[in-house]
């Protein structure tokens, strides 16, 4: 089934294009200073993941006590207390938490890369299956490249993500806004 968007909505989208495309001036700008220094901009994205695993193990500890049942109240305990550890961790150190974080995408890339490589050659007989296949290659190979570096690239991977991230959005969200001015 197809959806249609509203063609009221459409015409609110289309009354504030100029804020879209604002919006993806700014990102662009904020990946532009990302680019400028991996390495801040690493620091940054690890104190981001370390202040959202605190806030999530806290009040993980703070339902702990909500709950009833001792085997639920060490469970949430326990999961609230390696989250608000791994959050600090993060804050204490971030240089090896970005070391952590980098290993595990790298890992995450590889295994996600040999997995649609495998569903892409099972696919084979079907039309566009030779497009899951290089995806799940580039996915493989840009997680090899990452272990590869592994940890000296640490200190500024995370943060290269993150400025390409930021400069992806902008650009969709500029193209988008001049569009739907229409």
């Amino acid at each position: 089934m197809v959806h249609t968007f509203d063609p009221a909505g459409k015409e609110a989208v289309a009354g504030k294009w100029a804020w879209f495309v604002a919006l993806g001036v700014l990102l662009i700008m904020c990946g532009g200073i990302a680019f400028g220094n991996l390495f801040m901009a690493t620091v940054g994205s690890v104190y981001y993941i370390g202040a959202i695993m605190l806030v999530g193990g806290l009040l993980n500890l703070a339902h702990a006590f909500q709950v009833r049942g001792w085997e639920s109240i060490v469970y949430w305990v326990l999961s609230g207390a390696c989250y608000a550890a791994a959050g600090l961790f993060a804050f204490i150190n971030p240089v090896l938490a970005s070391s952590v974080l980098t290993f595990l995408m790298a890992v995450a890339l590889i295994v996600a890369g040999c997995s649609r490589l495998w569903v892409g050659f099972k696919l084979r007989p079907l039309a566009g299956w030779g497009w899951i296949v290089i995806g799940g290659l580039v996915t493989l190979v840009a997680g090899l490249v990452i272990a590869g570096g592994w940890p000296v690239n640490s200190l500024w991977i995370l943060g290269l993500f993150l400025a390409v991230d930021l400069v992806m959005q902008g650009l969709a969200l500029i193209a988008f806004g001049v569009l739907a001015k229409g």
